[in-house]
């Protein structure tokens, strides 16, 4: 912000420069003559639009039922807006208008459908350009048509919000949203991914020549959603923001509108799309980190082949998305000891990452704490009131025009603040475990003896059939599988890394 010192946590430590706690109480002086527009700490809900019900009123409820099943009609404006004389129009808005409750019913069944469908299509029918279809048509539906609202990976938010605060509430459109991919995937593994939702849709269609990322910045970037997740929920769950819709770069293009920071941002994902597979997917989708987790024990998860596998490697040169395990020979007797002894050291590690994570997220806190609207505020017209901000902006100035007191805004933004700190080790805990975790994951050796999909990173998007050979005996397309030239030209390639 312009003319606005860099600010870092301006209450909880003591210094001469910064409002402290005894500042909130003591500080009697900053009284404003004007009142200023109220900033409400709670953000807007995801762009869903399902009339949101409070389940402590069983009347709402009913009265809620009765409107899903009444008859269609088209959505008016209770209170017209003013005419100004003075020429002034009312701006467009970005968002989608708001969806009547028939039609937010409409939104899940198809979801519904589409992952009914996705998962047949995965697990039964094996056919890419099945599944090609399907997820085109999600693409159309959620993507261009319902333009990204209601959005299973942003519904990640309205869930945070609504388990920790009590005055939230979520529409059961959203709740909807968010469960279904995720009860889909403990039975059929990630199916969603596969053709549901729109954001790995567009990058499956951009993809033209992909390329193979190195493993170790493979690894390391894995890691990137379960950092993204974790302070998604906590900014969403202290109201300050909803970073996973802020940032979504795909939002734009399927309005055909928004900021040109996000437009690029969207559009470089594309590019970067065309030679690596799902970037989004792979290295920052928080609700693909959940999907992942819950896959690793799903129930029933698509396999290479129907048959044998004669290691001709062609599985492995389809998948885009480095999902597919290779086979790896047993320890030998010697490097047994060698690998406990590590495993050993990784696991006495894991508590010290999880303490060093909390520490270094409650340090965080204070810069974090300044995206929530009224702690930033209160930042704001303290460093205005005491001479360290020569500019004021628009939400100073309108907080002068209230004659609201500075020190109840003081008051207000300080138990927020404090309790950032908390949420803040929270936070870092989680990034720590998460991080030890994948050492501990990394350092297991697991013995295969054939290609195998990556139950977390597998989207099971079909490329990998369509090489199998065995797959097309099974569909009748050729009658026999000649081995020893598939083998044969699989030894002569460069071993895996």
């Amino acid at each position: 912000m312009k003319g606005r010192p860099q600010t870092t946590d301006f209450r909880l430590q003591t210094t001469d420069h910064r409002l402290q706690t005894s500042d909130f109480r003591q500080t009697r002086d900053y009284r404003p003559q004007t009142p200023a527009l109220h900033h409400s700490s709670t953000p807007p809900l995801h762009h869903s639009t399902t009339p949101p019900i409070r389940t402590a009123h069983p009347s709402v409820l009913l009265l809620l039922s009765a409107l899903l099943f009444a008859p269609y009609a088209h959505a008016a404006e209770r209170f017209p807006p003013p005419d100004f004389e003075s020429g002034y129009s009312l701006p467009e808005t970005t968002t989608p208008p708001p969806r009547i409750a028939n039609m937010a019913v409409v939104d899940v069944v198809v979801l519904l459908f589409t992952l009914g469908l996705a998962s047949y299509l995965a697990l039964k029918r094996r056919r890419r350009n099945e599944i090609l279809y399907l997820s085109m048509f999600s693409l159309v539906y959620f993507g261009f048509y319902r333009e990204g609202c209601v959005c299973a990976i942003g519904s990640i938010q309205n869930v945070s919000l609504a388990m920790f605060d009590g005055r939230a509430v979520i529409p059961l459109g959203v709740l909807a949203f968010f469960i279904l991919p995720l009860a889909f995937t403990l039975f059929f593994g990630r199916t969603f991914c596969a053709a549901a939702c729109p954001h790995g849709a567009l990058q499956d269609l951009v993809l033209v020549k992909p390329v193979k990322v190195p493993a170790w910045l493979e690894q390391g970037l894995r890691l990137v959603p379960y950092v993204y997740l974790g302070g998604a929920v906590l900014l969403a769950a202290t109201g300050s923001a909803f970073i996973i819709c802020q940032f979504d770069p795909f939002i734009g293009l399927f309005r055909m509108t928004g900021t040109r920071n996000m437009l690029l941002f969207g559009g470089g994902f594309l590019i970067a799309g065309m030679f690596i597979g799902r970037p989004y997917c792979r290295y920052l989708c928080p609700y693909g980190a959940i999907l992942g987790l819950l896959s690793k024990v799903s129930k029933w998860h698509v396999a290479i082949t129907p048959d044998e596998c004669i290691q001709c490697r062609l599985c492995e040169e389809s998948c885009p998305f480095a999902a597919i395990h290779h086979p790896t020979p047993s320890e030998s007797g010697e490097a047994r000891p060698v690998g406990r002894a590590r495993l050993g050291r990784l696991l006495l590690l894991l508590p010290v990452c999880v303490i060093l994570g909390g520490w270094l997220g409650a340090r965080l806190s204070g810069p974090i704490s300044l995206l929530h609207p009224q702690i930033d505020l209160a930042e704001q017209v303290f460093l205005a009131e005491t001479g360290q901000l020569k500019e004021t902006d628009d939400a100073v100035k309108a907080f002068r025009q209230t004659g609201r007191p500075s020190q109840e805004l003081f008051d207000e933004a300080l138990p927020m603040k404090e309790r950032y700190v908390t949420w803040g080790w929270f936070f870092g805990a989680f990034v720590g475990l998460v991080a030890g975790l994948k050492l501990i994951q990394l350092s297991l050796k697991r013995t295969r003896t054939d290609y195998e999909t990556d139950r977390a990173n597998c989207v099971a998007c079909a490329r990998c059939f369509e090489y199998c050979p065995y797959e097309h005996v099974r569909r009748g397309d050729i009658d026999f599988v000649p081995v020893e030239a598939l083998t044969k030209a699989a030894s002569e390639k460069e071993p895996v890394a």
